[in-house]
């Protein structure tokens, strides 16, 4: 992997950790799109710059970790079905974590879902984050599982298990980026000793490198996604997913092989 391979893959984490797009399947598209081979570094690459995303929610929401540990047993209570099922299905979520096929496919399914969402829940949105109770946040830790399909998106499922439980947009949103330090915080790490062998002294400056600009282009694309959210709503991301993943498709039809797995 390249500086500029390294660069254009964290910014495109950067942009799309926080939203409902999936950011895992637009690294796995780019990595295609730039012609980067499969290797344990690049998956561990993928994996552990979301690290450097997540901190960006510690900045801009310090007050929340400091508030009081209530906080952190709900987002442990909520971050608990994913560790379960993380460490039970590692071998398959790794496997599906090259395909190209099955992220067009999430793509398309979760657009179609976005594009009815607030529909669904448009009577029912009414709590802020601080009514999250033990009951919800397990509720949404279980809808964090389906992101572990590649293409689903963690931020669009843990959104839409956040607005089952009753929270209002913004809330759920908040919700999810709290929910995506720890859950995320441990995929790293896991990546990381998993795969520590992949890493030597003259990719581990790529690895920091990732992780310092993904870290800033997320400070940014938060708070835009926040406000844009509250003005608007998700129909614009369901059918961007629609269209993304629709392309991809036809071009798959077509006979252009976009898999990096092969």
């Amino acid at each position: 992997m390249t500086w500029l391979q390294a660069l254009i893959i964290a910014i495109v984490e950067g942009i799309t950790e926080f939203l409902p797009i999936s950011s895992t399947g637009h690294m796995i598209i780019t990595e295609a799109v730039l012609g980067i081979e499969p290797s344990e570094f690049s998956k561990t690459f993928i994996v552990n710059i979301q690290f450097g995303a997540i901190l960006s929610v510690i900045v801009l929401y310090w007050k929340n970790f400091f508030a009081s540990l209530d906080f952190y047993y709900k987002l442990f209570v909520a971050f608990l079905p994913a560790a379960v099922v993380g460490y039970l299905a590692g071998d398959l979520i790794d496997r599906m974590l090259g395909s190209v096929l099955v992220v067009a496919i999430s793509l398309v399914v979760g657009g179609i879902v976005l594009l009815f969402i607030e529909e669904w829940f448009k009577n029912t949105a009414e709590k802020g984050k601080n009514d999250v109770t033990y009951s919800s946040a397990l509720k949404i830790g279980f809808f964090q599982c389906i992101a572990m399909i590649p293409g689903i998106s963690r931020s669009a499922a843990t959104i839409i298990g956040g607005m089952t439980q009753k929270l209002n947009r913004k809330a759920a949103a908040e919700f999810s980026f709290f929910l995506a330090v720890p859950t995320m915080f441990a995929a790293s790490a896991y990546k990381l000793i998993e795969n520590y062998k992949s890493i030597n002294i003259h990719n581990i400056p790529i690895l920091v490198f990732g992780n310092v600009i993904a870290f800033i282009i997320a400070l940014l694309a938060i708070r835009t996604f926040i406000n844009y959210l509250t003005r608007h709503g998700f129909k614009l991301f369901g059918w961007y997913r629609i269209f993304l993943g629709g392309l991809i498709l036809v071009l798959m039809a077509l006979g252009i092989n976009l898999n990096i797995i092969g």
